[in-house]
């Protein structure tokens, strides 16, 4: 059976963090070729170097992820707000600039941000995390409207309660007082599965999907709606 990425060719940032390890492995049983990094893209020039050494690029998965701070807003630190964008948000101009060229000459290509719905819902003591998950999505709406009409497409995955290693580790699923919060705040009652969330980015980077643009689409059972 042909995978639903047969041939694609997918770049695949912080492969060993947040949606990293099982995006990996489904986007290969898919038929993709998966060049993955594993490292934040910290270094200015590190997005340009990946996709030069890449070379055709048919998909960029953007997976950035740095555990949440939890400070009231009183207690933000310059360094703290300076830290969290430099990882989850700066890196986005730079993969942009290293890889539209091509994707915008072939008239085609795919870009995800795999994003949080914590931009779509308000939290106490989290608002720097929050803030930069918002520009996130707000950097997609418009990138992926200006790239649209050139054969593009752009979007993101809000997602939350999303059983993964950087933010749902299983010390904090055996807890008890979190499967009670599980329970009261998300009305599906438990966490997603990896492969679900997945198989819903391998719709999103798959030729069946060329009409979504600029969607930043909230992943979270009813927690973000």
């Amino acid at each position: 059976m042909t995978g639903r990425l047969q041939g694609k060719r997918i770049l695949l940032t912080q492969s060993k963090d947040f949606m990293g390890p099982v995006l990996h492995q489904v986007f290969v049983e898919q038929g993709a070729e998966v060049i993955a990094d594993d490292q934040p893209l910290l270094d200015p020039d590190r997005p340009r170097r990946l996709v030069e050494q890449a070379g055709q690029v048919d998909v960029l998965v953007a997976n950035l992820a740095i555990p949440a701070p939890r400070n009231p807003a009183t207690e933000v630190s310059d360094e703290e707000w300076a830290s969290v964008f430099d990882h989850l948000v700066t890196p986005l101009p730079r993969l942009a600039r290293a890889v539209l060229p091509q994707m915008l000459a072939r008239g085609a290509g795919k870009i995800l941000v795999m994003g949080s719905a914590s931009a779509l819902r308000g939290r106490k003591n989290v608002s720097t995390y929050s803030a930069a998950r918002g520009a996130q999505l707000a950097w997609v709406k418009n990138v992926g409207i200006e790239v649209a009409d050139r054969g593009v497409q752009v979007n993101a995955i809000a997602q939350n309660f999303v059983d993964n290693p950087t933010y749902f580790p299983p010390s904090l699923q055996a807890d008890p007082a979190f499967q009670q919060r599980l329970k009261q705040d998300v009305p599906i009652g438990r966490l997603a599965t990896p492969m679900e969330d997945a198989m819903f980015a391998v719709f999103l980077c798959s030729d069946e999907c060329n009409f979504l643009v600029g969607q930043a689409f909230p992943f979270s059972g009813g927690w973000a709606v």
